[in-house]
């Protein structure tokens, strides 16, 4: 029995050694265009460059939506947002947790697995029960109730109250003679907003997040107290970066890791730390993008100096495509086309709205300074790493996540068959994409981005595009193919009714 114990101990390394440490880096609101590595010349990626030096391109990656929580709720749960209304559109600040505990998610796989679980940066998917959280208490259910071992979090984004970090449960530096209290239906206290103290401004709005004023900068949403909490926008790149460094410092060889990185940059409001200041040819939006490399190099850095780098599948994409204008005077007016050839942006139904940068870098295993056509998305995550680590998914859990384990090392070009992308919402319209015909919903009366990003195209019953002859989304064929866009319909409705589309 003692020879038994032994072995077993010897051989618990070993094991353990075989699956690799897993490093996920969810930016947020970077192009298919904003890289070096993807074409951008007026701004500099150095990190991002070297971590495709050293790994796979993806050329056809897609975040599960156009806009942020969807995609967010999508990459953790391995199920399209659109299938139930929590957290299917981009969500209040003060909203509950909008992934019910108990759902089998990507770090409650990877827990399965004996690993290590953390996430640090931007959560928008909810806090707390039904009604939201307190602030001032205890806040769960949260990040740990749905796998991570540990958390440093922002609720929402930079733009939305409450301006402030969460550890595990509680608000980071929270002084009780202070309570907060957070309103997105009406005014609260008396701090100055937006609207009605301009002159107080030194980041305008171009549009909306005219509330409660932070550190010179207005938000959606009203907030009073927490003083002593409040974030400081210059640092938030740094602080999150210090916190990512920190949770891998204190993992240990033999007992992998998986930390989820969610940075903020380069969400709104841009207001990188003012070392970044005319970093890039971009304006404020590409010094952000400056900041984001030099956030991801920090922690790259880490994996160097503590011997974890040969050991770790690190991963690099984006939430949603890229956005210029977003509500702040922090915009990029030069050449730079942050979505590169593609149509459209954040928001839309667009390639440009959701097809997104993708890096995957693991030394000896995936191939150094490759490139894959393979259609993915985020939350094909759940089916990969479980497939990658060993765990069985009960068959009712991450319903549209595919295993594309074989794609990501480059030993197959096997990927997902098809592909639904939404902007937000339950009954909203989707892009249907199977093989590489993809079909856009009518769009008569659309306005906002998708009717920017529509122009010069007559899509008034709807878009049919072959992508692998038409990445630009120039031409519409519909009227020329009316059978497959019917097939494409068909598939749509079977994946509504089916519940599923994960064989």
């Amino acid at each position: 029995m003692r020879l038994l114990f032994a072995f077993l101990a010897l051989a618990a390394p070993l094991l353990a050694a075989e699956k690799p440490n897993i490093l996920f880096i969810m930016a947020d609101d970077i192009g298919y265009g904003d890289l070096g590595s993807y074409g951008a010349t007026l701004v500099k990626t150095p990190n991002l460059d070297r971590l495709r030096d050293g790994g796979c391109k993806f050329t056809d990656a897609h975040s599960p939506a156009s806009t942020c929580t969807p995609t967010r709720r999508a990459l953790l749960s391995g199920a399209y947002s659109w299938r139930q209304k929590e957290a299917s559109s981009i969500m209040p600040g003060d909203a509950a947790l909008g992934i019910k505990p108990g759902t089998t998610t990507l770090p409650s796989v990877l827990k399965q697995a004996g690993y290590n679980t953390g996430v640090v940066g931007k959560w928008h998917i909810g806090l707390g029960p039904e009604g939201g959280p307190d602030w001032n208490g205890e806040i769960k259910p949260g990040p740990l109730e749905l796998g991570f071992d540990y958390s440093f979090i922002m609720a929402a984004t930079g733009d939305r109250v409450p301006t402030v970090y969460l550890e595990n449960h509680r608000v980071v530096r929270l002084d009780p003679a202070d309570p907060i209290k957070v309103s997105y239906k009406a005014k609260i206290g008396t701090e100055p907003t937006g609207a009605e103290n301009p002159e107080l401004l030194k980041l305008k709005h171009t549009h909306g997040h005219d509330m409660t004023i932070v550190n010179g900068v207005g938000r959606i949403g009203w907030m009073t107290g927490g003083k002593s909490a409040r974030w400081i926008d210059e640092d938030m790149a740094d602080t999150f970066a210090k916190k990512a460094v920190g949770f891998l410092e204190k993992q240990k060889a033999g007992t992998p890791f998986f930390l989820y990185f969610a940075t903020h940059g380069i969400h709104v409001p841009r207001v990188p730390h003012p070392r970044f200041k005319g970093a890039s040819q971009c304006g404020i939006r590409g010094d952000a993008i400056a900041e984001l490399d030099n956030t991801v190099g920090q922690v790259l850095a880490a994996l160097d100096r503590l011997g974890f780098a040969k050991d770790t599948l690190v991963i690099f994409t984006s939430d949603n495509g890229g956005v210029n204008d977003d509500g702040y005077e922090d915009f990029d007016t030069s050449a730079h086309k942050m979505n590169g050839v593609l149509r459209g942006q954040k928001g839309t139904l667009f390639e440009g709205g959701h097809r997104v940068p993708f890096i995957a870098r693991w030394p000896g295993h995936i191939k150094a300074g490759s490139e894959s056509g393979a259609l993915l998305a985020h939350l094909d995550m759940t089916a990969t790493f479980a497939a990658l680590t060993g765990v069985k998914l009960a068959d009712d859990a991450a319903p549209d996540s595919f295993n594309v384990l074989p794609a990501l090392l480059g030993e197959s070009k096997t990927d997902r068959p098809n592909f639904i992308a939404h902007s937000g919402g339950v009954d909203t319209p989707k892009a249907i994409r199977v093989g590489d015909w993809v079909l856009l919903p009518q769009m008569k009366g659309a306005g906002g981005r998708t009717a920017e990003a529509a122009k010069g195209l007559d899509v008034s019953k709807g878009a049919l595009f072959n992508l692998a002859a038409d990445l630009s989304q120039s031409k519409n064929l519909i009227a020329e193919n009316p059978a497959k866009a019917e097939e494409l319909k068909t598939f749509l409705a079977t994946a509504q009714k089916s519940g599923r589309t994960r064989p």
